[in-house]
């Protein structure tokens, strides 16, 4: 068997085990310091993979996602964006505080996700890229993805290697498109990559994307926004953040914030670091972000966020778990395991001067170190 699947049956065990311990909850709390503020991401709700999302992990089926909203419910205390700003510090929270949220604007958040939502009385917040609403463009993952499912690899590297400087670069699968060359290039290099990838797919975007129906509408959104839900900004087109340039900043989070705000007619206040590393979350975006007037910033490597949370850099947890012990394993023990194992071998990432560390206590975590080199969750995009 190879280590990943030893590691996922490891993980299955220690899931079924914690689950059945009396006192669960209170055992995990060995583990660290206070896990104040929960945040889970899911991104589309859907009952098949299509050529657009087949390959990078963002699809949940409506059965999961409602086990995961029910046992959501029944075992934490869901909570509003406005509760976490009004009290970061963590002592006006309830106890097992989580905040739901949505990242990428797929249609399906209003078929599903939306109604399941008030369904279990769950708050929710939405971030979206307004370039793709309405379905008149496609978003660069669905579109990479199709091209990758529908043409192959040998498609994709055509269109790389129109890339100036990447002639001779050779892409094996989809992850090295997301995790490697995107994170890499520039927004102009991006689009050259883009433009070439459609001519050399001989892909009609616009009939495509009116096709597909994959995005959420601007009427959709206003409807999102007169329930108990609130809109967040997610760059305009889904780009990676850590090449962005002033002028990009500009174009990807001011634009996007200006137009969400005008189509929702609420203020914009939040943001979601797309593919939700912390690489991406460079310091002039954070200086950025704060002077643009976002509140509140996430994102998505799975790790626990401990009293003191830094409205500046929260943590979310991506799941497709469907069974009770896997959620809690995912929401309630790796993360805590993520933020020890951050502490002791990672070096901590730069942050804007006045900015408060997150980094979990590791206090207790030997009990459970075997675990610390669990997968990190994240979602390939």
């Amino acid at each position: 068997m190879s280590y990943s699947g030893l590691k996922q049956v490891a993980q299955t065990m220690a899931a079924g085990a914690l689950w059945r311990m009396p006192g669960r909850f209170g055992f995990a709390r060995i583990l660290g310091r206070s896990y104040t503020l929960r945040c889970v991401v899911f991104h589309n709700i859907s009952a098949t993979e299509s050529p657009f999302t087949a390959g990078i992990r963002v699809s949940v089926t409506p059965e999961k996602f409602e086990s995961a909203l029910k046992f959501l419910a029944a075992h934490y205390v869901p909570v509003r964006l406005q509760d976490v700003i009004t009290d970061c510090e963590g002592r006006g929270l309830p106890p097992r505080a989580i905040l739901v949220t949505f990242d990428d604007a797929y249609a399906s958040v209003a078929d599903w996700a939306a109604p399941l939502c008030r369904r279990y009385g769950v708050p929710a917040v939405f971030f979206v890229n307004a370039a793709f609403l309405d379905n008149q463009r496609m978003a660069p993952d669905n579109l990479v993805c199709y091209a990758a499912n529908a043409l192959g690899m040998k498609t994709i590297n055509a269109a790389v290697r129109a890339v100036p400087g990447k002639q001779t670069l050779e892409l094996q699968c989809l992850s090295e498109v997301f995790d490697d060359f995107l994170p890499a290039i520039s927004l102009a290099e991006r689009e050259v990559f883009l433009d070439a990838l459609r001519q050399f797919s001989g892909i009609d975007e616009s009939r495509m994307a009116n096709d597909a129906k994959l995005y959420l509408t601007s009427k959709q959104i206003r409807e999102l926004t007169s329930s108990d839900f609130e809109i967040g900004n997610h760059t305009y087109t889904h780009t990676h953040c850590r090449t962005l340039s002033q002028r990009d900043f500009a174009s990807e989070v001011d634009r996007n914030k200006a137009e969400l705000e005008f189509l929702s007619g609420t203020k914009v206040r939040s943001f979601s670091v797309p593919y939700g590393s912390s690489r991406d979350l460079t310091r002039e975006l954070a200086m950025h972000l704060e002077r643009s007037g976002h509140e509140a910033v996430f994102l998505s490597e799975s790790v626990a966020n401990p009293r003191g949370v830094n409205l500046s850099r929260m943590d979310r947890i991506s799941t497709s778990a469907a069974s009770e012990d896997r959620l809690f394993l995912e929401v309630e023990i790796l993360p805590r395991l993520r933020a020890t194992r951050n502490r002791l071998f990672r070096k901590p990432a730069s942050i804007p001067p006045g900015r408060i560390d997150s980094s979990a206590d590791p206090q207790g975590a030997a009990n459970l170190v075997k675990y610390i080199k669990a997968s990190d969750g994240r979602k390939s995009v």
